[in-house]
């Protein structure tokens, strides 16, 4: 089998997978669905940067909460049940659109719920990884959920769009979409108790104790590389990953595209996010400076994409977009779940997921109003620089915080030529 797919090898993962993609799928055809019919209810840029915010923010409020329920619960039980919280909220909106009684409120409230129920369940699954495969595929199956997930966003947003021209492009074409998503969440539960559980290695779950959520904190403090991770992951998230709403506004305002050409957008970023995963499958090990490189390169790669001057163009830069962004948070995910202790990996992995998704609510409705206000090239230039110079800002702090040895610094900064010299200099660190 090829060392891409090496993980696949394990009927565990391989049922798992299975299950995932098509859940995947489901939920990248709702957030399409959902972005439209917000557009469709109230042609505001701010009202879709609300929407998007209230279903991330449970993941900046809860995220904790899920990390101690994954270390505390066995994360197979914890999985199930989520399955039934995210599919719940999906049915009530997909039928109220269908029915045609859909409000904006109805949209804000059952994003929020739903948000709710993917703050909690993410930890777990980004955890249950480790127990399905040994700690050689571990890397390698990481990448292959990254791929997993942006196969769903590669097929789940063109085929959005294409049911919901074909029901007229109205809500009840977006309320059919949403009612497949809740049926997806089937499949992941299904496959969740397919699972041989003589083949699982759980791990070791925590006593009940005050404090749990603080002693997962105090433990990224104690590694500044993962407090470096984080803030990379931080600064790409809030200033960086609201492709819902840019593209929305490029495709309709700057663009006069329609609902197939939105949903098309989501299919050709996938594409390049699907082959950074895949490459991110094939790499022995993961780098910090992967992580650092890739997320400056996205944010030059999204100031680009505001100045093009055609659709063509800016849907060719999306591609190379996802390919920064997946390499990115893929190796940052595996770094996350191959150097952080056992009993520690679902806070550390939901502190991750708080970080990585629960920064948008913060950045969502200011890109919605620069959006509505001043365009959607402002947008995507002025967060694209945001992000950069915040990338840039941490790594400076941590190169000016750590003894680190020449190896170590070329560790951090890979073959930056000019970084290597000055923090050689500053630390007494001769580099040839």
């Amino acid at each position: 089998m090829s060392p891409t797919f090496r993980s696949l090898r394990l009927r565990n993962y391989r049922v798992y997978a299975v299950g995932s993609l098509i859940s995947n799928i489901g939920t990248w055809m709702q957030n399409t669905a959902q972005a439209w019919l917000v557009l469709v209810l109230t042609d505001s840029g701010s009202a879709l940067g609300i929407t998007v915010a209230l279903q991330l923010l449970p993941t900046l409020l809860l995220s904790p909460v899920g990390g101690v329920i994954a270390d505390r619960f066995p994360k197979r039980t914890v999985l199930r049940i989520m399955q039934v919280a995210m599919a719940v909220p999906a049915a009530v909106l997909g039928v109220l659109a269908v029915t045609g009684v859909v409000q904006t409120w109805h949209v804000y409230v059952l994003a929020f719920v739903f948000g709710i129920g993917r703050a909690l369940e993410a930890p777990a699954r980004q955890a249950f990884v480790s127990e399905m495969v040994d700690r050689a595929d571990l890397g390698n199956a990481v990448a292959l959920n990254s791929a997993s997930f942006n196969s769903g966003r590669l097929i789940g947003p063109g085929l959005a769009g294409l049911m919901i021209a074909a029901f007229g492009a109205g809500a009840v074409g977006t309320g059919w979409v949403i009612l497949i998503n809740a049926a997806s969440y089937v499949a992941a539960y299904v496959a969740l108790q397919m699972l041989d559980t003589d083949q699982l290695r759980p791990s070791v779950v925590i006593t009940q104790r005050r404090g749990a959520v603080l002693d997962g904190i105090r433990y990224v403090r104690s590694r500044p590389d993962l407090v470096l991770v984080l803030a990379c992951v931080f600064f790409i998230g809030g200033f960086g990953m609201n492709f819902q709403i840019t593209s929305a506004l490029m495709a309709t305002d700057e663009f006069g595209q329609g609902a197939g050409e939105f949903g098309l957008l989501g299919s050709v970023l996938a594409i390049g996010s699907l082959a950074g995963a895949l490459l991110a499958a094939r790499r022995a090990r993961p780098r910090l400076r992967t992580v650092v490189l890739s997320g400056l390169v996205f944010a030059v790669l999204q100031i680009a994409s505001g100045l093009m001057p055609t659709f063509l163009t800016y849907a060719l830069v999306l591609p190379f977009i996802g390919l920064t962004i997946l390499t990115m948070a893929t190796t940052a995910n595996a770094l996350i779940q191959l150097t952080t202790t056992p009993e520690m990996r679902g806070r550390v992995a939901a502190l991750y997921l708080m970080v990585f998704l629960g920064s948008v609510p913060f950045a969502a409705p200011i890109v919605g109003w620069i959006g509505q206000e001043h365009g959607a090239r402002v947008a995507l230039v002025s967060t694209g620089a945001l992000a950069g110079l915040g990338i840039m800002a941490v790594l400076t702090w941590y190169l000016r915080h750590q003894k680190m040895s020449r190896g170590e610094l070329r560790s951090a900064v890979g073959d930056i030529p000019w970084i290597h010299a000055r923090r050689a200099n500053l630390h007494g660190v001769q580099v040839h």
